[in-house]
């Protein structure tokens, strides 16, 4: 389409080139070039085959152990063994294969929840279009804080720079021009006049024609080049991996202590003693565990997404439950971002304006009264018509309501302007914009300069021909820049009585949580030098102010109760003005002190760092905050060992978004530089949806302990018959489990209430205790003493009781007419057998009460709602299922030397889970009433500490 590269062109001739024209593409056009070019999406590598992944589940360390024992028991003559354990490192790869492959479906779901925007202009309408659908010719419209989506050649640009960090490593920003670039020996991304797609938009906005999309572009190019990063394993994931192989390492040390002790000192044979450390081996190791984990962050994730939340990678969730501080912004983020102006100071009186939303009807009361004033209010809504990058779309049948791109805060001036009877469209004409300095943090202010093509009598002293430059700004940056004040239509010196009358209005507004801005103009002769800050934003004359209402999110209340409940701390960081900031952080709760410090950002930069930690600890709203010091703030809270969430979503908050342990983006309203930069993204804006994101995430936590001490419980009843064998030979304590039956109870039973429990709804106290602390493991010594001290050796204390009564009491003559009954139609010699699979139908009875037992650490199990849960229910049911068919299934009692259990045994058994149940039901309500006595001594001796 071109033939010479497009940086050499003159901005005349770009759109002729790319057979295009200022007023963009026809729908027409864009069809015929995506029909030819494709869309404007990069080429995702192809997947890792199913068999590599297949091959990676059968040859990890753990699945390579048991092919070996599987291969050493058909050595010894133990083909039936032997084939148990390798159908299940089979069917183990499978599940963990599907649990890997249900993650990945659940995260690459959520890449499609939030799809990318970009700002066109097609058939001479602005428009928004998905970036995906951009084609070459396009003509894109950027501005501060947009994610430039193609390659495109720049055409008209006011201060714009962008970060090109992404392709070249450069921190600092890069200036862009609408001139040719001739010069040789640079390559094309160092070319002024382009822009490239993954880079963003710093500062400034322009006009720029799309030149290549797709692989086509530069970051397409890195992308060929460079192979799949995959994510890394998050601390939760590389902490279980962790414990899965020390639990190996000891499953092995054991197996192998019981096999050398019975071969050397017990006189075992080797295949028994084989056998012995097999069933060590075997149950000892929590193979499948790490799946488990990963396809439950998975889910819950998902389950976020339905609500909302859209979490970019898996280890953030478990970064939520540690959440202990959050720095929020305020406009945008606790606000709803929908400004209109409420009120007017202008030629020294105050207006109330009516009308609400972006409706163009509304009235500025009382009446001006006098053709001055009304002069003095007309000059005051031009400034705030033209300078302004918003725009306002009326309703349509497609949209019935009103539509806006751009700033919030523009949007509302432009409103106001509106109801002022102004009209753009001739403004434009008699006040044709020639430049741009883009609004800057650090200056918090924004100007446009203007030719004056006829005169107009709403500003005297600027003269046709000559140019005039509009400023609107924060009212302090704005006030000592003037140095005269338009009044009753005439321009007088700002003395220091009208400047405290202003700062008096400023202050009042600003107390009734209203957003303020100063607008402002400065008359110049014709152009002299170049268009800088310094120039132009200087000598001005002080037209009024604004002030605007933002009202805050209807759920922020809420939702900040929630946090502070959860013992989150909340902390507002603006760069509004302060009184404006504590206005409204005490109207939503979010202060609890009558008092609270207003610190500026000039006064933060004041302090050291020793100041600034001593200052934390006070109760703080943080206002007129550049970037960097919200940068600050977060290192700082974070050295104190706090874990900190941030939320924005400008280009301001960028920085502490990224900087922060958990950054939050706004999805509808944030930029798309603050969306890049988070690792939370709130699809629908609700700020609520943070306390449920870390409700999510202690719930996860809660649920992982879950299905973990569900798990490591039924160790202990399975690796205790293998020592006790090995210690006290065969004659003295016959073997009361086998192999296969742990087997069929880790692969089997205890497979479906574990991936139940990991999906239990939050317990009611979840949002009421403190986050956990960073460095708190997962599995500590409380859980580790709840499984294996507790609840492991209820159940094996049960189920040894159920083998000796089989087994040994039995034989006992006073009970022999109960020996008859039992064994009826069953030969003497299985009476073994029979114990085998009473032990082992006797744990599983015992994991159903331990399922539910492990429901709560310390809660009643009733206060979660017993039918909350049908996943548990159905797990117990195929739990039950599968115990009566290894039992009464021939070819499958068969298989495992089951024998069929008599309903009189079957009596006793059902009383396992009750059991299970009531003792741990006890140790909660002791540990609850421990905890009540700890807290009632405590709150006595503040009582009367503060008596």
């Amino acid at each position: 389409m071109v033939s010479d590269p497009i940086y050499v062109l003159p901005e005349s001739e770009v759109f002729t080139a790319l057979e295009t024209s200022p007023n963009g593409l026809s729908e027409h056009e864009v069809q015929e070039r995506r029909s030819l070019y494709g869309s404007n999406q990069l080429t995702e590598p192809p997947p890792e085959p199913i068999w590599r992944k297949l091959i990676s589940s059968l040859a990890h360390p753990m699945a390579i152990l048991l092919w070996v024992a599987g291969g050493i028991a058909l050595g010894l003559r133990e083909p039936t063994l032997g084939i148990i354990i390798w159908v299940v490192v089979l069917v183990n790869a499978g599940l963990s294969y599907w649990r890997e492959h249900r993650a990945e479906e659940a995260t690459a779901a959520l890449q499609h929840l939030l799809p990318s925007y970009a700002r066109v202009r097609r058939e001479g309408e602005e428009q928004k279009v998905e970036a995906s659908d951009l084609v070459a010719g396009d003509v894109l419209m950027l501005a501060e804080g947009d994610n430039i989506p193609a390659d495109a050649r720049v055409v008209e640009e006011y201060g714009l720079r962008t970060n090109n960090a992404v392709l070249t490593g450069e921190a600092m920003p890069a200036r862009k021009t609408a001139d040719a670039s001739l010069l040789e020996g640079i390559s094309e991304v160092e070319r002024p006049n382009l822009v490239f797609a993954g880079t963003s938009v710093v500062s400034g906005t322009g006009l720029a024609v799309v030149y290549a999309t797709g692989m086509l572009t530069q970051f397409g190019r890195i992308v060929r080049l460079t192979q799949a990063v995959h994510e890394q394993p998050s601390r939760l994931q590389q902490e279980l991996s962790r414990l899965t192989r020390i639990f190996s390492l000891i499953a092995l040390g054991l197996g192998a202590i019981v096999f050398t002790v019975g071969i050397l000192d017990v006189d075992l044979g080797i295949n028994e003693a084989f056998i012995l450390a097999l069933g060590i081996i075997v149950a000892a190791i929590p193979e499948g565990l790490p799946a488990t984990v990963t396809l439950s962050l998975a889910v819950a994730v998902q389950r976020l997404a339905q609500k909302g939340v859209l979490i970019k990678k898996l280890s953030i969730l478990e970064t939520l439950e540690h959440v202990s501080v959050i720095c929020t912004d305020k406009s945008g983020t606790l606000t709803q971002n929908q400004m209109t102006v409420r009120q007017l100071w202008v030629g020294g009186k105050p207006l109330v304006v009516t009308g609400s939303g972006y409706e163009s009807e509304g009235e500025f009361v009382p009446s001006l009264g006098s053709e001055a004033a009304e002069n003095d209010l007309s000059a005051l809504l031009i400034a705030a018509m033209l300078c302004n990058n918003s725009r306002l779309n009326p309703p349509t049948p497609d949209h019935p309501q009103w539509t806006v791109l751009g700033d919030q805060t523009e949007v509302a001036l432009r409103v106001v302007a509106i109801k002022g009877s102004l009209e753009e469209e001739a403004l434009n004409k008699s006040l044709p914009r020639i430049h741009e300095i883009p609004f800057d943090a650090h200056r918090k202010r924004m100007s446009t300069i203007h030719l004056v093509n006829q005169h107009d009598s709403h500003f005297p002293d600027v003269q046709r021909g000559e140019q005039i430059a509009f400023i609107k700004g924060a009212p302090r940056e704005v006030l000592q820049l003037c140095t005269h004040i338009r009044m009753h239509g005439e321009v007088i010196p700002l003395d220091d009585n009208w400047r405290k009358h202003i700062q008096s209005a400023n202050d009042d507004y600003a107390r009734n949580a209203l957003r303020v801005l100063a607008l402002a103009y400065h008359g110049m002769p014709q152009r002299i030098g170049s268009y800088t800050p310094e120039r132009v934003e200087t000598n001005l004359v002080f037209l009024g102010l604004t002030a605007m209402m933002d009202p805050p999110r209807p759920e922020v209340a809420e939702a900040v109760s929630t946090c502070q409940k959860a013992g989150v701390r909340m902390v507002m960081i603006t760069g509004d003005y302060g009184l404006t900031a504590e206005s409204l952080a005490r109207r939503i709760g979010m202060l609890a002190t009558p008092n609270p410090l207003i610190l500026t950002g000039a006064e933060l930069e004041q302090l050291n760092d020793f100041e600034l930690q001593e200052l934390l600890r006070q109760e703080v709203v943080f206002a007129r905050m550049a970037p960097e010091h919200k940068l600050r703030l977060v290192a700082a809270f974070q050295s104190q060992g706090e874990v900190v969430a941030v939320t924005g979503d400008g280009v301001n908050d960028a920085p502490a978004l990224r900087k922060a342990d958990v950054g939050v983006a706004m999805g509808l309203v944030g930029t798309d530089v603050a969306k890049e930069a988070a690792d939370v993204i709130l699809t629908n804006d609700n700020f609520s949806t943070i306390a449920r994101a870390i409700e999510e995430g202690r719930t996860v936590y809660d649920n992982l302990r879950k299905f973990t001490t569900y798990i490591f419980s039924s160790n202990v009843p399975e690796i205790l018959p293998f020592i006790l064998t090995a210690l006290l030979t065969p004659q003295v304590m016959p073997l009361a489990l086998g192999v296969k039956q742990i087997l069929a109870i880790d692969l089997g039973t205890d497979l479906f209430p574990a991936l139940a429990l990991g999906s239990e709804k939050p317990e009611p106290d979840v949002m009421e205790r403190p986050p956990r602390r960073k460095l708190q493991p997962l599995i500590d010594n409380k859980l580790l003493q709840r499984s294996f001290l507790w609840l492991g050796l209820i159940e094996a204390t049960l189920c040894f009781l159920s083998f000796y009564f089989i087994n040994i009491w039995l034989d006992i003559p006073a009970l022999q007419s109960l020996h008859a009954v039992i064994f009826t139609n069953i030969p003497h010699a299985s009476q073994h057998n029979l114990a085998i699979t009473v032990f082992y139908a006797g744990v599983v009875m015992a994991q159903i009460g331990n399922a539910f037992a492990c429901r709560t650490e310390r809660n009643r199990g009733r206060s979660l709602g017993w039918f909350s849960n049908p996943a548990l229910w159905r797990g117990i049911a195929i739990e039950l299922a599968i115990l009566l068919g290894l039992i009464y299934l021939p070819p499958l009692a068969d298989l495992f030397e089951h024998v069929a259990i008599p309903p009189v045994i079957w009596a006793g058994l059902i009383f396992f889970p009750v059991i299970i149940y009531s003792l741990d039901w006890i140790r909660k309500w002791i540990v609850r009433w421990r905890e009540r006595f700890v807290q009632q001594g405590i709150d006595n001796s503040v009582s009367k500490e503060e008596t």
